[in-house]
């Protein structure tokens, strides 16, 4: 067959596993389509279903084929990480930073240490976890970080199915995320700091800052219809700036869209948007990052150290959730609520663990335990929270 045919086969395989698996199986309350598509993409790889039955790997996904995925899975990863920064809204943040700055920062950090420490004992148990060119502060930070993040997209699509994304308690979460988004990549931004290209990264942000005023007073005289196409320029421009300069696309792509104003949109058309692009594209790179998991150290090693990401990432995330509450004097049961809610990680850390893939900071084995370790926290988020918010009904419209 020729690459094209092979290529469409991929393509079929894709879009039809993970949808079947979805409908037939009725997963929509623990497991959305979503976070179906991430843990279809780790059967079709090579840890799984590739080593089982090799020949199928090597048929279905050679060299051609993969680069034509990468390629795609780049561009939708870096649109959705540019709408997720467009939609930051640092104003209502900044409206409530008392008591959203405890939360936040409570929700972060203690997850955030207990994943660095989960992190510091799984590089004594073995070297196999460091990547080739990462030192040890910058894989105990980056999984850390991978512990305390909140993947803002996908919490929005769990508020939704619960109806509580536009009420008090929903606008109150998303305060919250939106300060761990920013932090993410803030740390990202910091680990990826290459000091041999210190000046270069230097310009690029004196350059970005100047680019960006230009650019805010250009689209503000434009119509709708042409900045989405300016927008786009402009997110690719930022991208490939921020590569050149060593601070990565993704980093580039989500400066892009904060500087930004989510007001220049129509919200319905950014909603559509969001979703066209998960449902069109997101796919493949989901696809994609199941075709970079790794199980060779031992399938039982890389569960083990899932497991125990897994426990520092919750057990972390809802104690410091549950100290901002006593602080804050919240009624019994909210933090556990808001602390379940915030678990949500595959995607954003999924994006976040990629590029510490690709920079040789994590290597394969690490990325699958990180990977495992996000979805087994997502999937626990709505069944968790759906009773209890049936049990707090009132807690729904408390605004703060």
């Amino acid at each position: 067959m020729s690459s094209t045919e092979i290529f469409l086969i991929a393509m079929i395989l894709i879009y039809t596993a993970p949808y079947l698996i979805w409908r037939v199986g009725r997963t929509e309350y623990w497991a959305p389509l979503v976070v179906v598509q991430i843990v279809t993409g780790i059967l079709l790889g090579p840890g799984i279903l590739g080593s089982i039955f090799p020949s199928y790997y090597e048929f279905v996904f050679p060299a051609p084929v993969i680069q034509s995925l990468n390629g795609i899975a780049m561009w939708a990863v870096m649109i959705f990480v540019w709408i997720a920064g467009i939609e930051l809204d640092l104003r209502k943040v900044w409206a409530f930073r008392s008591e959203s700055g405890i939360t936040a920062g409570l929700a972060l950090g203690t997850p955030l240490l207990f994943g660095a420490l989960a992190a510091f004992a799984i590089l004594a148990m073995s070297s196999g976890w460091l990547g080739p060119n990462g030192a040890s502060w910058q894989f105990v930070l980056g999984v850390g970080m991978a512990c305390a993040v909140t993947a803002l997209p996908i919490l929005i699509l769990f508020m939704e199915k619960m109806n509580i994304l536009r009420m008090p308690i929903g606008q109150r979460i998303l305060r919250y995320a939106s300060l761990d988004d920013i932090a993410i990549w803030g740390v990202l931004a910091l680990i990826l700091m290459d000091w041999t290209r210190v000046g270069r990264q230097g310009l690029f942000l004196l350059c970005f800052g100047l680019a960006s005023y230009l650019f805010r007073k250009l689209m503000r005289s434009l119509a709708e219809s042409d900045r989405w196409y300016l927008g786009l320029i402009w997110l690719a421009a930022s991208g490939f700036i921020a590569d050149w300069a060593g601070l990565h696309f993704m980093v580039g792509a989500f400066l892009a869209g904060v500087v930004m104003d989510a007001e220049w949109f129509i919200q319905e058309d950014m909603d559509k948007l969001r979703h066209f692009i998960l449902l069109t594209i997101m796919p493949v790179f989901f696809l994609s990052t199941g075709l970079r998991t790794n199980f060779e150290v031992g399938g039982i090693f890389v569960m083990l150290a899932a497991t125990l990401l897994l426990v520092a990432s919750v057990g972390g995330k809802l104690a410091g959730v549950h100290v901002a509450g006593w602080i804050l004097k919240w009624e019994k049961g909210e933090a556990s609520i808001i602390g379940w809610l915030l678990q949500t990680k595959a995607l954003i850390m999924i994006i976040f663990a990629n590029v510490l893939l690709d920079k040789g900071i994590f290597s394969s084995q690490t990325f699958t335990a990180l990977l495992v370790m996000a979805v087994m926290s997502t999937m626990l988020s709505v069944p968790l929270v759906a009773p209890r918010l049936k049990k707090l009904t009132g807690l729904v419209s408390r605004s703060s």
